[in-house]
């Protein structure tokens, strides 16, 4: 088992199922739609879809518990979402995997998130999304604050996922941080440069390469020092433990104040989907550093776990045997 050990990797993953995590951010109801295209509509140039069969999942957000539950059974969300019927499929589809939605707040006059995304041979074909896009306001906020205040020293490992949907603004974030530093619990961010909020304080935060850029004010180029350039920049401005930079079929960047970057190079070996990948790297990093993990083996059990999921199609999971298989050697050609 390259990198890891098969003893600590097992060790690692043992402990994964008695973690307590809290997934505080933008909620979501994933649809997907199947089905066959065998013509053109004469009423306009794209193609007509027979549905087939159509399944419903947790996103956003809420995708970040879905990978979180096939390590742990102990996984809490905390969030908002409308007094509509995708809100409640969304609540029950959370709960059926054992998640807690004792943080989910509904809210008058907001839109539970839904995407709905239509496939045909394979490929979507277009993406259909009803949402609420707005800062929820400060009563509801007060509630979610309130929670986390009680929930956190209860749990080992914070996740702050934000679509920016607008759950998250710099009030709930400072009290989630201050909360968590309090009480010595891990606390990480995968962010979205266009809500800019300060995560001073975070154990860490994992951009992919363009919001890295984005957030560090940086143009993307051809200059191999701009990765480096972007986290010097945002490990002065956060002072965060840790900057976990991924950078697609290049792998993961992982830095740390005084010491060197390591890069662990992708682990896929076929792409069909990266929706939901980031999901998946913020899920088992974080597990890994709840667990004890060091800083390099977080991102090689996350950079691998990614490299399974985008060999799916959907917003898809992984297992533990499946993560285990990613880091046998590949057989020769």
């Amino acid at each position: 088992m390259s990198t890891i050990p098969a003893s600590r990797f097992d060790e690692l993953i043992e402990q994964f199922s008695g973690l307590r995590l809290l997934v505080v951010g933008d909620v979501m109801l994933d649809e997907f739609v199947w089905g066959k295209v065998s013509r053109i509509s004469p009423e306009a140039p794209v193609p007509v879809v027979e549905v087939q069969s159509a399944s419903f999942y947790p996103g956003g957000a809420a995708n970040v518990l879905r990978n979180l539950a096939c390590f742990t059974p102990h996984t809490t969300a905390v969030g908002a979402v409308g007094r509509d019927t995708y809100g409640a499929q969304l609540k029950e589809l959370l709960r059926a995997e054992g998640t807690s939605v004792d943080g989910v707040i509904e809210i008058e006059g907001r839109v539970t998130g839904h995407k709905m995304r239509i496939i045909g041979r394979q490929q979507q074909i277009v993406r259909v999304d009803r949402e609420t896009v707005g800062p929820i306001d400060a009563a509801s906020r007060d509630k979610l604050i309130d929670f986390l205040r009680r929930e956190i020293p209860k749990h080992d490992a914070v996740i702050l996922e934000d679509y920016g949907k607008g759950l998250l603004d710099q009030v709930l974030v400072d009290a989630a941080i201050a909360e968590a530093r309090a009480h010595k619990k891990i606390l990480t961010v995968d962010l979205n440069p266009r809500n800019p909020l300060n995560w001073n304080g975070a154990t860490a935060v994992k951009p992919n390469r363009p919001e890295a850029l984005a957030c560090a004010g940086l143009n993307d180029g051809d200059d191999p020092q701009i990765i480096d350039q972007a986290a010097a920049i945002l490990q002065q401005r956060w002072q965060t433990d840790y900057l976990l930079i991924t950078v697609g079929e290049d792998g993961m960047y992982l830095f740390k104040e005084g010491k060197a970057r390591y890069h662990t190079p992708t682990r896929a070996q076929k792409v069909f989907d990266v929706s939901g990948a980031g999901d998946t790297a913020i899920s088992i990093f974080t597990l890994a550093l709840a667990a004890g993990a060091s800083g390099i083996e977080a991102a090689e059990l996350s950079n691998h776990a990614s490299g399974v999921v985008v060999g799916k199609l959907g917003t898809a999971t992984l297992t533990p045997d499946e993560l285990r298989a990613s880091f046998r050697p590949i057989p020769a050609a």
